[in-house]
């Protein structure tokens, strides 16, 4: 009996690779990205952008190799579905100034809280980790847009 359900389980496992989600893949930058919001958005800032926040933030996802492998990729996809809903770098372009701002201003406050990148990201991709160092540019370059942030620790 229990090879049978072991049989079973191995059958679905296998079937179900054959059922994958859509990928977030977009290419390039997108008109609406936010470095096309600010122009004068130093590179560093965009590099840690790109390289800390883009995967679930963005069009532009990089997908590790476990993202082929049924379920992990439909836990994936809506992991980054939700991350995009929540705030979505490439479509920065269409929020009004309200809301830019306050996205930027809530950016600078989950990182310096340890809430972004998620616990769940960084165990496993650890040059997501943002530094102290890093923080402190990006606070820095939203309060330099006028946006009020929270002190520096």
């Amino acid at each position: 009996m229990v090879k049978k359900i072991l049989i079973g389980l191995l059958a679905v496992l296998v079937v179900i690779q054959f059922i994958r989600p859509a990928k977030n893949n977009g290419s390039g930058i997108a008109a609406n990205d936010i470095s096309m919001v600010y122009a004068d958005m130093p590179q560093q800032v965009q590099t840690l952008l790109q390289q800390k926040c883009y995967d679930c933030h963005s069009h532009t996802t990089q997908y590790p190799w476990y993202a082929n492998i049924q379920p992990v990729a439909w836990w994936l996809a809506d992991h980054v579905e939700e991350g995009k809903a929540h705030l979505n770098f490439s479509e920065f372009k269409t929020y009004n100034a309200e809301k830019a701002a306050h996205k930027l201003e809530e950016v600078v406050e989950e990182v310096a809280e340890g809430e972004m990148p998620l616990k769940s990201y960084t165990l496993i991709h650890r040059d997501a980790v943002v530094t102290t160092e890093e923080l402190n540019l990006l606070r820095d370059w939203v309060a330099s847009k006028g946006i009020e942030v929270a002190e520096k620790h």
